[in-house]
């Protein structure tokens, strides 16, 4: 029996790992991979993953001793409230929701196809963010708009940091010695990425993130809630381009806007 379950986070410019026994799940490797696609640090995540290889190889473990690798995938929309075994339609729905997650679900994929090269017989399995996030009741989770729009479009909030929120919310209970099912707790999530939720009885009732993983907090590259009027004074005043605007307010806003980086460290 192959003995390691092989986790991996790709975020838009990191790359974490584990690697656990997965017998008792006690982690026999860990690392992270950061500053993905800026000068000087790797290309892409592709190029990261050759980096974990590399530091697997000078530990001595072998990739064929891999029974399973766990990806963690932002955005599933609709389609995903549960884990799946990775296929090429699963490879499909991920691609197809790059729309609502442009920063993460690329980079996602692009962990799951490394991998699928790497490790062609291994099974792979996806967890969303947004799971975490399906229990939002209708009146939080609804925006005011034509309902039939949002309806046709899938227009909601859907919430990202799932997992993250999820873990701290059972964290803490146990740290507070409280059954999760009794606890009020207000989570932070904070990072490139950074999103706040309402966690009532052990279950997301409210959150920062929308529809996308825009709404909400500023954050390393991303502009947080701003007014939707700025998107059309940029299209009509400023001659920019849809595509412009959305790059603008994903890539090129947030802490990164505001003083030339993003790295908290300088």
């Amino acid at each position: 029996m192959k003995p390691w379950v092989l986790v991996i986070n790709a975020g838009s410019s990191s790359l974490k790992y584990q690697l656990l026994d997965r017998n008792n799940f006690e982690i026999k490797s860990k690392g992270v991979v950061e500053r993905i696609g800026e000068a000087g640090f790797p290309v892409n995540h592709e190029d990261a993953l050759r980096i974990v290889v590399e530091d697997f190889k000078t530990a001595g473990i072998s990739f064929s001793e891999i029974a399973v690798v766990g990806h963690r995938v932002v955005h599933g929309g609709k389609k995903f409230s549960s884990p799946v075994l990775i296929d090429d339609k699963v490879i499909s729905d991920i691609e197809a929701l790059i729309p609502l997650a442009p920063l993460h679900n690329p980079a996602h994929l692009a962990g799951i196809l490394g991998l699928k090269k790497l490790l062609p017989d291994t099974p792979q399995v996806a967890v969303f963010d947004t799971a975490f996030h399906n229990s939002i009741p209708e009146y939080a989770s609804t925006y005011a708009i034509s309902s039939e729009v949002s309806t046709k479009y899938g227009i909601k909030k859907y919430g990202f940091h799932g997992t993250s929120h999820e873990y701290v919310a059972t964290k803490t209970s146990e740290y507070l010695n409280q059954k999760l099912e009794e606890t009020s707790l207000i989570i932070c999530h904070i990072g490139n990425g950074a999103s706040i939720t309402a966690v009532l009885n052990g279950k997301s009732i409210d959150t920062s993130m929308g529809m996308t993983p825009l709404e909400g907090l500023v954050m390393g590259t991303r502009s947080g809630d701003i007014d939707p009027g700025v998107i059309f004074h940029l299209n009509r005043v400023g001659n920019l381009t849809i595509s412009e605007i959305d790059d603008l307010l994903n890539k090129q806003s947030g802490l990164i806007g505001l003083t030339g980086t993003n790295d908290m460290r300088e």
